[in-house]
């Protein structure tokens, strides 16, 4: 976190606000690209080898695929090779969103176009080569799966780089400290997979733990307290009342005499989409459409060729492009409020407030907008009726891990 008064900036840092995933989405699009290029060297050489129009058309179609990821791919890399450059006030984490919004916009194009030649043929059909067609569409299919396949891999793992650690987290909130103490390190788990919300505590390497020498406490925002007495399960203890709604609070760790505090903050999905690296989810979407195009036409195509129904083409072409646009404009709309600097997460701008206003200070202006995936940035400005300054606010705002970039402004005043 970087923190400051509104006229004293006291150290210079990196704006480096990039996901930790970064280079590894890179590698996974150039990836795709060498594959899409592949399949439309061999589609584009054999159609005009064996005299097939329609080879043809599919690899030029597989190379507008290439193209829509490559520019995936030059964003990852642009944005790695310039994340220190100064020219970038906010480092260019950013970039991904950039890209993210253009793809979604050629999505929006290519939906346009599906549509009108499905349309056209609709209205005017035309002789189909079966033969030629369905494998064609069974091959692009394939090569639309093993790219998705590549492009998805590993990419639910949440980390937010620029030299941050954060523990690993659930479905909605960081679940899990590591707490080292004098007997060994010992493990702090919200735990709720198919059950209601109870502290799981454990010993890790052999720490002995007994549920008489440890006791649990939650202190909430607002000041709100309450106790979790904890019973021994075997293998760890466990809280005997369920936590309640929302998971975000201080925990206080006591065993054997020595108290240690933890933060949980929760994770709805507002803050998940705040990880979210559109980038890469424009390359899937793009992969992701092209497949589910692939799957409309062979059904059609299919029911073509055994029932005559040569509107089945056409009008698997119109739900494809339907589909289409429904996903670019998703896209559209969740880049383009990124690139617009909207609040990307409400609940989190009401929990800044609400941690800020708990002991009597007034929060008079708020500005929260996203960095890059996992990174947030903050300029907040504070009245206050104690001698406080912008440490004490950094101490107390610390629970938010994904506040990148931390400006704040206090004035003393009632």
């Amino acid at each position: 976190m970087h923190d400051h008064d509104s006229d004293i900036y006291p150290v210079l840092h990196d704006h480096v606000f990039l996901g930790e995933g970064h280079e590894r989405s890179e590698r996974k699009t150039w990836a795709v690209i060498w594959l899409c290029g592949a399949m439309m060297a061999i589609e584009i050489v054999g159609g005009l080898m064996y005299g097939s129009i329609a080879l043809v058309a599919d690899g030029l179609h597989m190379s507008t695929h290439a193209g829509a990821m490559l520019l995936a791919a030059l964003a990852y890399t642009y944005a790695r090779k310039y994340a220190r450059d100064p020219r970038f006030t906010f480092g260019t984490g950013k970039l991904g969103d950039l890209a993210g919004f253009a793809s979604a916009i050629i999505l929006a194009m290519i939906a346009i176009l599906i549509g009108y030649e499905a349309v056209t043929r609709l209205v005017e059909p035309v002789h189909i080569h079966f033969s030629e067609a369905i494998p064609i569409a069974v091959l692009g299919l394939a090569v639309n799966i093993a790219s998705a396949w590549l492009l998805s891999g590993g990419e639910h793992d949440h980390h937010h780089g620029s030299g941050h650690s954060h523990p690993a987290h659930g479905a909605r909130h960081d679940h899990i400290r590591r707490i080292e103490t004098p007997a060994g390190e010992i493990a702090l788990e919200v735990f709720e997979d198919g059950v209601p919300p109870r502290f799981r505590l454990r010993g890790e390497n052999g720490a002995p733990l007994s549920a008489a020498g440890v006791s649990i406490e939650t202190v909430r925002p607002r000041g709100g307290r309450q106790s979790f007495p904890m019973v021994d399960r075997g293998d760890y203890l466990e809280s005997v009342d369920e936590i309640p709604e929302p998971h975000e609070f201080d925990v206080g760790v006591t065993v054997a005499g020595a108290r240690y505090t933890e933060a949980f903050e929760e994770h709805d999905h507002a803050h998940e989409a705040t990880h979210r690296d559109h980038n890469i989810r424009a390359a899937v979407v793009h992969v992701m459409a092209d497949a589910a195009v692939s799957v409309l036409v062979i059904i059609g195509l299919l029911l073509a060729r055994a029932f005559g129904w040569l509107w089945m083409d056409p009008l698997a072409g119109i739900v494809g492009a339907v589909v289409i646009a429904s996903w670019s404009l998703t896209l559209i709309r969740d880049t383009g409020a990124i690139l617009l600097d909207m609040n990307p997460d409400r609940r989190m701008a009401d929990s800044l407030r609400e941690t800020i206003e708990s002991d009597g200070d007034r929060l008079v202006d708020l500005h929260l907008w996203r960095l890059g995936p996992g990174h947030l940035g903050a300029i907040v400005a504070i009245v206050t009726p104690s001698a406080r300054g912008p440490d004490f606010y950094r101490t107390r705002l610390a629970r938010f891990r994904a506040l990148s970039h931390l400006t704040i402004e206090v004035r003393q005043g009632a």
